[in-house]
């Protein structure tokens, strides 16, 4: 018995490590919103995945060896997990103090849920948005992820150990695993509704939950700790070759996908759980040459780093973006803040992660008391605050010296420009200029309104924060039924998310009779700007009535236009936006 107990170890998996690597890369890329990482946000699902898949493979393995104790397994967890996430929530606390104290107090309730790993329900019930936040966001908002995996590390060894001991057998234990991944997706299918703001779905452990429970099954059905590396060539060629096409898979999605495609929901995500398990299946065989290439030093080294550099990202990459209007990918800022990511991840990692969970906190500490100076992490504290500050002074100087000229408009229209010469000549009242015309929009339009209500006289302006373009064919309806909806209309909608072409396509035939209708394209500092914009124009050239009023390049280089959230407008922008609707409109008159 004991001879089979020691031929039962846990083994290191190199490409598990690989694959670890990809994954956290992919989600930076997205947080840094670079255009080829759209789908990068992927890479959480994949760790979901991994999850699942090595924690129930150690529960099988410590089952099999008569070894199994969840109080044990639950202290591991906590000495893996806690200590780096509170370290890295004090030391954004400590921050915040000296640079920003209001801002502190508003993530009290976000940092309390966090440390109970509670984040993402916390989120749900007080409905904050993945999708659709703007002005200054949560350094500490990447934890909801956290927060599902812990809630499974809590749960789930109880659960299986209940499984092991009325359901011994594989095939039983499998066929209530995935019982369980088909009420997870049912749930994600049923609580979506397309066209809306995805986020309950998005950060729910319900609906999130079968990405862990595919990697559970995969555990069950392929432990790592039974796989011999004795197969044929065949078997080892046909193994490289699935996995290669898995990754292959993969890394295609997370260049191709959106946040907002009605994909992910739910068979998106579900399709990607099952990729991320083949591909994880094949690396944890010990035969796979693809898991020695994924394996290699680099990406190991990332790899075994990935939950530092995971909690640490988002705090550097927030706190550093001292503008929120200009959320551009830059090259310097970029390099800075990867520098800051990397220097913080190896200091949690060697000096926290490491000794706490191996019981030599204390010894390290003693260590770095006498044998290592403090003055380089004090450097490089005080070299990232001045960046905060310089920055932050730049900012406020272009907020006092906006530059407004635009080459497109020359003229800034005010209500007295828009008036008839001809009329004021004759004696009468100035023609209603907005006579006839409908704008609809979401808190942009409401923004400008004032302002466009002057240089337009009669418009109608429906407008609603948070708007979405999936409600314009209600607003249509009813302004419609109401006797207001004019021959010109402005659709300005798309700041707060993506929206599905082929209802944009029904919106647009649904007004066929109307004059005119004018599609705004937007100017968000969000990563699905490009993709609206993209969209906007393509529906708008398969209409002959639809027009394009381009305010993404009228505003270009032009952040005095902007307040601080870089999305909703100063007095002087308002003037501006105001104008460049109005021009279109007398154009159209004229």
């Amino acid at each position: 018995m004991n001879g089979k107990q020691n031929h039962l170890m846990k083994r290191y998996m190199p490409g598990i490590d690989g694959l670890r690597a990809i994954s956290v890369l992919a989600v930076i890329a997205y947080h840094f919103n670079l255009k080829w990482a759209q789908g990068g946000l992927l890479g959480v699902g994949v760790f979901f995945v991994l999850s699942g898949y090595l924690i129930t493979d150690q529960i099988l393995l410590e089952w099999k060896r008569n070894s199994h104790s969840i109080w044990n397994f639950w202290i591991r967890r906590f000495r893996r997990l806690v200590p780096a996430m509170v370290f890295m929530l004090i030391s954004v606390a400590l921050w915040l103090i000296f640079t920003d104290p209001s801002r502190l107090r508003s993530l009290q309730g976000d940092m309390l849920s966090s440390i109970f790993y509670m984040n993402n329900w916390y989120l749900i019930f007080h409905e904050v948005s993945y999708f659709e936040s703007f002005g200054p966001a949560s350094p500490i908002g990447h934890l909801w992820s956290l927060s599902i995996e812990e809630q499974f590390y809590m749960v789930w060894p109880i659960t299986l150990f209940i499984g092991l001991r009325f359901a011994p057998r594989r095939g039983k234990l499998m066929l209530y695993i995935l019982v369980l991944i088909f009420l997870s997706a049912m749930a994600m299918a049923a609580l979506y509704v397309p066209g809306t703001d995805p986020s309950r779905v998005y950060y729910g452990t319900d609906t999130r939950a079968f990405a862990i429970l595919i990697g559970a099954a995969l555990a069950v059905g392929w432990p790592s700790w039974k796989l011999d590396e004795r197969i044929s060539s065949t078997g080892r060629s046909l193994l490289d070759i699935t996995g290669g096409l898995g990754l292959l898979v993969l890394l295609t999605l997370m260049y191709r996908t959106n946040k907002y495609d009605d994909f992910l929901y739910p068979l998106g995500f579900l399709y990607l759980s099952v990729v991320s398990a083949v591909i994880i299946a094949v690396l944890a065989h010990p035969a796979s040459r693809l898991g020695g290439i994924l394996g290699c030093r680099p990406l190991a080294w990332i790899g075994k780093r990935s939950y530092s550099l995971y909690i640490w990202h988002y705090p550097v990459i927030i706190l550093m973006n001292t503008d929120a209007a200009n959320k551009e990918p830059d090259f310097t800022r970029i390099l800075l803040q990867i520098t800051v990511i990397l220097m913080l991840s190896v200091f949690s990692y060697k000096y926290i992660e490491e000794p706490v969970r191996r019981g030599k906190f204390r010894a390290q500490l003693h260590s770095i008391k006498h044998n290592y100076s403090f003055r380089p992490i004090i450097g490089l504290v005080l070299t990232v605050l001045i960046y905060f500050r310089f920055v932050s002074w730049i900012t406020a100087s272009a907020e006092v010296h906006p530059g407004l000229s635009n080459p497109v408009i020359a003229e800034k229209i005010t209500p007295d420009d828009s008036q008839d010469s001809s009329s004021k000549d004759a004696g009468g009242e100035p023609p209603e200029q907005g006579e006839g015309v409908t704008a609809i929009g979401d808190s942009l339009i409401l923004n400008v309104a004032p302002a466009l209500e002057a240089m337009l006289p009669g418009i109608i302006i429906d407008g609603e924060v948070g708007r979405q373009m999936s409600r314009a064919q209600d607003v249509v309806n009813k302004l419609r039924a109401n006797g207001k909806l004019g021959n010109r209309i402005i659709l300005e909608l798309g700041t707060n998310g993506s929206f599905n072409k082929t209802k944009l396509r029904l919106l647009l035939g649904s007004l066929k009779d109307a004059k005119q209708v004018y599609l705004v394209t937007t100017r968000v500092p969000e990563n699905w700007q490009d993709s609206v914009n993209k969209d906007l124009k393509e529906v708008a050239g398969e209409f002959q009535h639809v027009n394009i009023i381009d305010w993404y390049s009228a505003s270009a280089n032009k952040n005095g236009l902007f307040a601080q959230d870089g999305v909703h407008l100063t007095p002087e922008g308002s003037q501006y936006y105001a104008s460049l609707l109005a021009q279109h409109m007398k154009q159209d008159q004229s």
